[in-house]
């Protein structure tokens, strides 16, 4: 995969059963609110780590607040190398209300 792909929360749901990785890029304050479950809070503080132990193999999936952010990061991270990287259409404020049942608080 040469570029990343917009998919809505059913679909990034799907994937998250089928064993996806989540990157949650929001701040570290909205993350600790509530967050995707099984979600990694991404930032540039731990980006080198997480790089460094990512299975590039794996279908990523990145979750900002509202779908926007998220895409430039996806961008980013399938040049890192990932196979498969997917931004969620309209970030964790759709998914709370999509996806209840997937959230940690």
């Amino acid at each position: 995969m040469s570029e990343f792909k917009c998919i809505d929360s059913q679909q990034a749901a799907t994937l998250i059963k089928q064993g996806a990785s989540v990157a949650d890029i929001r701040d570290a304050a909205s993350f600790s609110s509530g967050h995707i479950t099984g979600a990694y809070n991404l930032s540039n503080d731990n980006l080198h780590e997480f790089l460094q132990q990512a299975d590039l193999d794996q279908p990523l999936l990145v979750c900002c607040y509202h779908g926007i952010s998220s895409q430039p990061a996806a961008q980013f991270l399938v040049e890192k190398g990932f196979d498969q990287v997917f931004s969620i259409n309209g970030g964790f404020e759709a998914w709370r209300n999509e996806q209840p049942e997937l959230c940690e608080q």
